[in-house]
């Protein structure tokens, strides 16, 4: 009968390779999305009301000006004359959001913990020799 250390190695080193191996390259990859991907500015926006719709008004940084009309439900609670903050992406100001914009970069984070994984699992083997 195999002792339980002789099973773990193999393991290890397997875990090890399956988490280096698509780890390293979806961090480069999640760097890159994240240095190409364009910065996020805030403006206020006047709230406005033209026939049966709200929309906004504001300008973005190279003062453009630009409207968004929306229904009178996804405009609810926002009375015309009424001043809000708005973010919008500077590269395309068409994007725009009235929350804070997630910054959040799904392809890095996997990369991580898959290179932790495997950062663990080489540790875990070394250790493992040693014994």
């Amino acid at each position: 009968m195999p002792e339980p250390a002789d099973l773990l190695g193999p393991i290890l080193e397997l875990m090890s390779w399956v988490g280096f191996v698509p780890g390293i390259p979806l961090i480069i990859t999640g760097w890159v999305i994240t240095k190409c991907r364009c910065p996020w500015t805030s403006t206020t926006a006047e709230v406005f009301e033209a026939g049966g719709f709200k929309g906004f008004r504001w300008s973005d940084g190279a003062n453009t000006p630009h409207l968004s009309l929306h229904t009178a439900e996804q405009t609810r609670g926002l009375e015309p004359g009424t001043e809000i903050i708005l973010h919008y992406d500077a590269c395309h100001p068409a994007r725009w959001s009235l929350g804070e914009p997630r910054h959040d970069n799904p392809v890095l984070i996997v990369g991580w913990i898959l290179t932790a994984v495997g950062i663990l699992c080489t540790l875990a083997g070394f250790i493992l020799l040693m014994f």
